[in-house]
């Protein structure tokens, strides 16, 4: 499999990380995004002809969405990945994959807007971004209530892998994470799994700073 991959881009990140969880390799080729706009060349307009990366290419098979990218890994290495048997947790998975393209509208455009200068109202996506780790805060302490770390059950899937990356570069962005106690949690739960590879931006979990320990009764 030929991953057309950008070291830089979250949505790429999404493609390397679940290769690595699940122990399937892929034949990495690098687009020169930035500065170069070679993803708006001939080349690769031909295989995307919406001009975003990534793209994945599994002989005559050719898939330019993140998430569609991360399902068919996961079906095809451990379908484990995309939920279990209970409808619940797979309506969940598929709710937060969708939800996965608010973070990379929001989030993921507040940073493009400030690391590679891309036109956008920096102020809109950032509420709009702020909106969404609200929402995924909400959602996450509901799974903790439920005795659940991950946001479909009890183990990871690909929904926390389509969520993860913007969420970890939010402060990119100039949004901080740091009102985002179950956030926080999630994130660490997720850079502890084996195998985990960082990309820039994204340290393994012995290189983040310790949680702030609060005494009960402390505000």
């Amino acid at each position: 499999m030929r991953l057309f991959d950008y070291i830089l881009s979250p949505s790429c990140y999404k493609v390397r990380l679940m290769a690595a969880l699940t122990g399937l390799t892929l034949d990495i080729r690098p687009v020169d995004f930035h500065p170069g706009a070679e993803h708006k060349g001939a080349e690769l307009l031909a295989l995307n002809p919406a001009g975003s990366i990534p793209i994945l290419e599994d002989g005559d098979l050719v898939l330019t969405e993140s998430s569609a990218i991360l399902v068919y890994l996961a079906a095809k290495a451990a379908p484990v990945w995309l939920g279990g048997a209970s409808s619940e947790e797979a309506a969940r998975v598929q709710q937060w994959l969708s939800f996965s393209g608010r973070l990379t509208a929001s989030l993921g455009g507040a940073r493009l807007t400030e690391m590679l200068l891309r036109p956008g109202n920096i102020g809109a996506l950032q509420t709009q971004g702020v909106l969404a780790l609200r929402e995924l805060e909400a959602g996450l302490v509901e799974q903790d209530l439920r005795g659940m770390r991950f946001l479909a059950g009890h183990r990871p899937t690909v929904a926390d892998i389509a969520c993860f990356p913007y969420v970890a570069l939010a402060p990119d962005g100039g949004v901080s994470l740091d009102p985002y106690p179950a956030i926080r949690l999630w994130s660490r739960a997720l850079r502890s799994l084996d195998h985990f590879i960082e990309m820039p931006g994204i340290h393994r979990l012995h290189e983040l700073k310790p949680e702030p320990h609060i005494e009960p009764g402390e505000a």
